[in-house]
């Protein structure tokens, strides 16, 4: 542990409020390290995922898809490692009727149906049962659809098939599955943890199919224009197939800006170290083709604070956030903004 983390673990007082809006596999790895520094954490999570088990088990019985809820869930929660591997264990594909599928998705998905198919009350019972020292609030209240719309005026629904397209996107919006006529709201937990925040961590996670489909909710989006708290967006530091190919970081804040309809992410976290040429393994990591370029003149020109650093995690072949270290810099950021508003 850094001398730095140290430093924040003694400091006593009024918890920081720190609420993370994202999904896919980077989130986790940011909640896990906020929770070990015993922050005052809420994570919003997308509800707009049709791919891999949670897609099947949405087509099957009509339900928001669990995979991140469950990844979330697992890192903030208090639970013996034992309960945890059981929780996040997945079947193997040669298991015909279960392949591929987590335990934790078929544990959310009966708690969602025993219900009705409320699935913010059922996560938030889930995650008593499961010790979770924070809170997890579902982005929406029912299954989204993702839409977008290409740079060749194309359109596509659906989280699979937009980053399987082969195409620029231009934007991106949800839909309510079910209803697709009526805008999908958040419910009041999920406004009043934007509201209430000191710090807003966007990401890290896939731009148009992980942390978009948050902000896209209307009153999400209002909320976050209203906020006071510093909203802080982690770059992510590899461009992905089907999203952000040839993206700077500048690039990652622009779109978030323009979809959010001003200038609304106040701080950046970029990683300044290199990643090492040909240590990348591309066919395990096959969505992430090159390291995101750096573009400082244009993050400036978005209006934000910049904070590079060596937020870099080498590991299994793949590039990653080292998540202790964005996490100190999160808090720090979210004591600064409390002695602020003392």
């Amino acid at each position: 542990m850094s001398d730095r983390t140290k430093t924040i673990k003694v400091i006593k007082g009024r918890k920081p409020k720190i609420t993370v809006i994202g999904g896919g596999t980077g989130l986790p790895v940011i909640l896990h390290s906020l929770h070990k520094l015993n922050a005052d954490i809420t994570a919003i999570v997308t509800v707009a995922d049709n791919g891999g088990s949670s897609g099947a088990i949405r087509n099957y019985i009509n339900v928001v898809p669990p995979g991140d809820i469950r990844n979330v869930l697992a890192s903030l929660s208090d639970w013996d490692q034992l309960s945890l591997d059981v929780f996040q264990y997945r079947f193997n594909s040669d298991d015909s009727f279960l392949a591929g599928h987590a335990i934790g998705n078929l544990v959310i998905a009966a708690l969602s149906e025993m219900y009705e198919n409320d699935i913010f009350d059922a996560v938030q019972q889930l995650s008593r049962m499961m010790q979770v020292d924070g809170h997890v609030f579902p982005a929406a209240n029912a299954p989204l659809t993702l839409h977008a719309q290409f740079t060749d005026g194309s359109t596509l629904a659906g989280e699979h098939e937009i980053t399987y397209a082969g195409k620029d996107i231009e934007r991106v919006w949800v839909t309510d599955t079910n209803h697709p006529k009526e805008a999908p709201q958040a419910v009041l937990p999920v406004l009043a943890a934007i509201m209430q925040a000191d710090v807003i961590v966007l990401g890290p996670g896939s731009l148009f199919t992980s942390i978009l489909p948050n902000l896209m909710i209307n009153n999400v989006k209002q909320a976050l224009q209203r906020t006071s708290a510093e909203v802080v967006y982690i770059c992510n530091i590899m461009t992905q197939i089907g999203e952000t190919v040839n993206f700077t970081d500048a690039d990652h804040v622009r779109v978030l800006n323009q979809h959010l309809g001003g200038q609304y992410v106040d701080t950046v976290l970029v990683n300044g170290t290199k990643v090492p040429i040909d240590y990348m393994d591309h066919e395990k990591y096959n969505e992430y083709l090159v390291q995101v370029g750096s573009d400082f003149a244009g993050l400036r020109e978005q209006g934000c604070r910049v904070i590079t650093d060596d937020y870099l995690s080498l590991h299994d072949g793949g590039a990653f956030h080292d998540g202790d270290k964005v996490a100190c810099e999160v808090l720090n950021l979210a004591f600064q903004v409390d002695a602020r508003n003392k």
